[in-house]
This record gives structure tokens, sequence and C-alpha cells, in this order.
């Protein structure tokens, strides 16, 4: 337990120590509240409401899982895994180390930037069309403080891939390409556009924005789709898949 705390002790300062989490924090907030602060004032924010302060939400986590990579990347990239693993003889220990500050930190990033991106949205918007901008409901809390969840299941998914990849380009260019195109592009096979909705990150974005409008750019579930709770459960393992194969490479292969 000394081992796995001070392990991640020293995870956190070596993460906070390079310029690229606070770039891609700035990059999340603005995205996210960015987005929020346009939709409150179109129109009075005739069209605000809180699924709508959301809408920058899933970029702000893209970018979330570029830093996450990086985070591993840039150490392969520099040589100081070695170093790394001089320190902390137990790979295991380092990829969990490395994880869960990861995932806090992904989980506090989201709260700040989903809860701020609300908070602006219900201050600045004079006249929404669907009346006030209240968390009233399960699923008004979820599609606000949901990403605190995607945020974190996304480090563990961008930790594996880092891991298994070691560069930086493959790594964020999979990250990217994995939701923005890969996800999409299935819905061109018509045998196979049922099973959209079920694809790893079009089922997360389902836990944030209810059954009818799952996916990277939504409209994606429907009756057939996955519910919010199965959503999130399918990403989970993907994940969790992901990071473990990612361990066994570790564990296996030079630095």
């Amino acid at each position: 337990m000394t081992t796995m705390l001070r392990t991640l002790s020293v995870e956190r300062i070596k993460l906070l120590s390079t310029r690229s989490p606070y770039w891609c924090t700035v990059l999340i907030l603005i995205s996210v509240w960015g987005i929020a602060l346009a939709v409150s004032l179109v129109e009075n924010g005739r069209d605000a409401s809180v699924a709508s302060s959301q809408f920058g939400g899933r970029f702000g986590m893209l970018t979330f899982l570029v830093m996450a990579a990086l985070a591993v990347t840039t150490e392969y990239r520099f040589g100081t895994i070695r170093n790394s693993l001089l320190a902390v003889p137990s790979r295991t220990v380092l990829l969990v180390s490395k994880t869960v500050v990861m995932a806090l930190i992904g989980a506090v990033i989201a709260a700040v930037a989903s809860g701020g991106a609300f908070l602006l949205t219900q201050a600045l918007a004079k006249a929404p069309r669907d009346g006030a901008i209240t968390l009233d409901s399960d699923g008004a809390v979820r599609m606000v403080f949901g990403y605190c969840a995607l945020y974190a299941i996304g480090a563990v998914l961008a930790v594996g891939i880092g891991t298994l990849l070691r560069q930086s380009a493959g790594a964020i260019t999979l990250l990217l390409l994995w939701p923005l195109l890969a996800e999409q592009l299935v819905l061109l096979i018509s045998p196979l556009r049922d099973l959209v909705p079920w694809l790893p990150f079009n089922a997360a974005f389902t836990f944030v924005n209810g059954e009818d409008s799952g996916g990277m750019f939504g409209g994606l579930s429907g009756s057939d789709g996955p519910t919010p709770a199965q959503g999130l459960l399918i990403f989970g393992a993907t994940a969790l898949v992901i990071w473990l194969l990612a361990l066994l490479t570790l564990q296996r292969r030079d630095a």
C-alpha cells in the first residue's frame, strides 16, 4: 500500500510538471464553456436547456483522451519510462498509478467543465423555450455530471492505448478517429447498422444524453439501442479489456 501511495504521488507530480495537461484543460474548458455560452446568448437562449448546455462535452472529452494518452506516450518519447520502471519494479503498480491519477483528474475536470457550462446557461439564458433550466430529475443530473464517469473511464481507455502504441501520433489518431469517424462509418454498412448504437463511444454518450440521443453526433440510439446504464457498461468493459491488454504487453516487453 505504501508503494502504491508513493507511486500515485510521483505520477501526479510528473503529470503536473509538464505543460500538456494545462493546455489540454484550457482547451476543454474553452470548448465546453464556449458552446454553452453561445447557446445561452443566441436569441436570448431560446434553445437553451440542460441538454444543450452540454453540447461541448463530447469534444471536451476527446481533448481529455488526448491528454491522458500523452501522459503515457510522452514518457516513451523522452525515454523517462525506463527511470519509472527502475523506480517502481512492479509494472502493474506503475500502470495502475498512472491510470488512477488520470481518472481522478479527469473526473475533476469533467465536474468543473460540465458544471460550469450548466451554470453559465442557467444564468445567461433569458428566455429558454422549455422553461427553467434546472437539475430537477435524475436524467438532468446525469446529463451534467455523467461526464465525470465518462472522463474517468476514458482515462482507462487512453492510458491503455497509449501503453499499447507507445507513440503520441498513433495513440492520438486512434483516439480521435475511433469516435469521430470509425463508428460513424459503420452506418454505411447496412447489415451492421443496427449495431452502431452499441459501439463503445456511441453507447457511452447515451449515458449522458439519454436513449434518444446517443452517439458522438446524437440521434443514433432509439428503442433498439442501449439504455444509459448499458451504454456506460459497454464503454467501461471496452476500456477495461484494452487496459488489461496493455498491462500484459507492458509486463512482457522491454521499455
